[in-house]
């Protein structure tokens, strides 16, 4: 239940983020909308969430933080939350086939391919431009580069301690 929560929060975070700071910095000189970091970890609490409760609850964590973010702005709630439901679905054809062959690795994969599409789809939407369309596909992959390297050293940690199990 834990990942639920925060899939929903990070949602309506990423969301509030762009209403308060509009465009951040993300490296290589790009810029992109401030929620772009709580969007790339919300692809990760996503397989987390769909891998302890299923794809049900992932899809109801969407509709729910897209809900909870109509209170900030609803063009941003919209364009958020059909973008999430979109990845989702290209989720299914990345995520679920991988993950028995190799976790880390599906989540990875997985987040690339939701990161271009949620990025297409959002800026789309909210903004009706891909002018920061860059700046969102590396901000979003810097938060899977992080989520996937903290994820790895968990595991290890808790595989190579007696008594524990990933």
């Amino acid at each position: 239940m834990p990942f639920l929560i925060a899939y929903i929060l990070t949602i309506f975070a990423a969301n509030w983020a762009i209403s308060r700071f509009g465009a951040v910095p993300v490296g290589f000189g790009l810029m992109a909308p401030a929620g772009v970091y709580l969007a790339g970890l919300a692809f990760t609490l996503r397989d987390l969430t769909q891998e302890r409760l299923g794809r049900a609850w992932v899809v109801a964590a969407i509709v729910g933080g897209a809900v909870l973010s109509t209170v900030i702005s609803p063009q941003f709630a919209l364009a958020s939350g059909v973008a999430f439901l979109v990845s989702e679905l290209a989720d299914l054809a990345v995520y679920t086939p991988l993950r028995e062959r190799h976790w880390l690795g599906a989540i990875a994969a997985s987040n690339i391919v939701g990161l271009v599409l949620d990025s297409l789809l959002f800026l789309s939407l909210a903004f009706g431009s891909l002018e920061f369309l860059n700046g969102q596909i590396v901000g979003k992959a810097w938060m899977t580069l992080l989520a996937v390297l903290l994820i790895s050293v968990w595991r290890r940690g808790r595989v190579s301690r007696p008594g524990l199990h990933a």
